[in-house]
């Protein structure tokens, strides 16, 4: 790739090491879906797994829309 710019690599690229998203793995609506939790009960979509290309046409599942995200805590009773 290359980046034609007047403004300094250093500039561009700083703190892009330290970049570390959270992202979530849920099913909602029958649909399974990689998230990043933003604030409050708020998500983005990131990425759509799904084997079904017209899956991918429904607007409302996009990469990058955002989706109300109620975290669910899950019980363990093992030993």
């Amino acid at each position: 790739m290359i980046h034609y710019s007047v403004i300094p690599l250093e500039d561009i690229f700083q703190d892009y090491d330290k970049f570390t998203p959270s992202y979530v793995d849920i099913e909602q609506d029958g649909f399974m879906m990689q998230i990043e939790p933003l604030s409050g009960f708020q998500a983005r979509i990131v990425r759509l797994y799904s084997c079904n290309p017209q899956d991918y046409l429904n607007a409302k599942y996009a990469p990058g829309t955002m989706i109300s995200y109620r975290p669910q805590v899950e019980t363990y009773s093992g030993l």
